[in-house]
């Protein structure tokens, strides 16, 4: 019998991404009080306001990923712009991307984040707020939100 010890911040981001994807698999709903995230609709947005989602992944986005990337996901003379790839890229390539990390053109490196829990926890965040700019749905500023909805554990 085989025996698999991970370490502590790989189980973390298996768990993260578990938790991320179990998220996912929900349909969307007609309004932000009640939308779910799904790979097809990551965001919700009317009337120039996200849903509270997209919004944290604004602020993940600038607390982690805007150092290498640039603001707003533009890119930079250090890495890609990711409202770009975001383009063509899935929620399935986008994780794995993350997770994993990738060696690039001109043997740029994209690291693995996989052990930084503050990314793992909040990657469908993140990657709402980087499709929405893709889509150009929102522009470079703060986008604006809807107030947060408290979600009780009787409605999951």
């Amino acid at each position: 019998m085989l025996h698999f010890r991970l370490s502590k911040p790989i189980l973390l981001a298996t768990l993260a991404l578990t938790y991320s994807i179990t998220c996912y698999a929900t349909p969307s709903k007609a309004d932000y009080k009640s939308f779910q995230p799904s790979p097809d609709q990551p965001y919700y947005f009317e009337d120039g306001k996200v849903d509270f989602g997209t919004y944290n992944g604004f602020r993940r986005y600038h607390a982690d990923c805007h150092v290498c990337h640039g603001p707003a996901g533009l890119g930079s003379s250090y890495a890609p712009a990711l409202i770009e790839s975001l383009k063509v890229m899935s929620w399935g390539d986008f994780v794995n991307v993350v997770i994993s990390g990738r060696e690039g053109r001109d043997n740029m490196i994209m690291p693995s984040f996989a052990k930084n829990v503050d990314i793992v926890t909040n990657l469908s965040d993140i990657y709402a707020y980087l499709k929405a700019r893709a889509d150009g749905v929102i522009g470079a500023n703060r986008p604006a939100k809807f107030p947060k909805v408290k979600k009780l554990i009787a409605d999951k």
